[in-house]
């Protein structure tokens, strides 16, 4: 079922290993954030392997409500296309806090 009211948000980390914010939103009645756009490399790198390049970039996505347990995940994102991702946020035991369990999904890399 969708949630409102979850807070979304979107981070990339840089090659310095910083995490830079992208974006902080709430979710709407249909469980869904307005899109942003995230660069990645050209489209003509994500057509073959390479050797020293990621035909791709890599994002965060964290959410979570105060009734159910944060998700991220590593979302690949490719020049020109749309990425839409689904988190299924996992409701909480009565009593029981937000900060206390996480469920953290990885997307491996995708096979060219």
């Amino acid at each position: 079922l969708p949630i409102e009211d979850a807070t979304v948000v979107v981070t990339q980390i840089s090659p310095t290993g910083k995490y830079h914010l992208l974006s902080v939103q709430i979710t709407d009645r249909e469980g869904r954030v307005q899109p942003l756009t995230i660069p990645a490399p050209p489209r003509w790198e994500s057509t073959g392997p390479t050797q020293d390049m990621v035909p791709f970039s890599v994002c965060q996505v964290w959410a979570e409500t105060q009734a159910h347990r944060p998700a991220v995940d590593g979302v690949q994102i490719f020049s020109g296309e749309e990425t839409d991702q689904d988190m299924e946020l996992i409701p909480l035991a009565e009593g029981q806090h937000s900060l206390v369990d996480s469920s953290i999904l990885n997307t491996s890399p995708q096979n060219l």
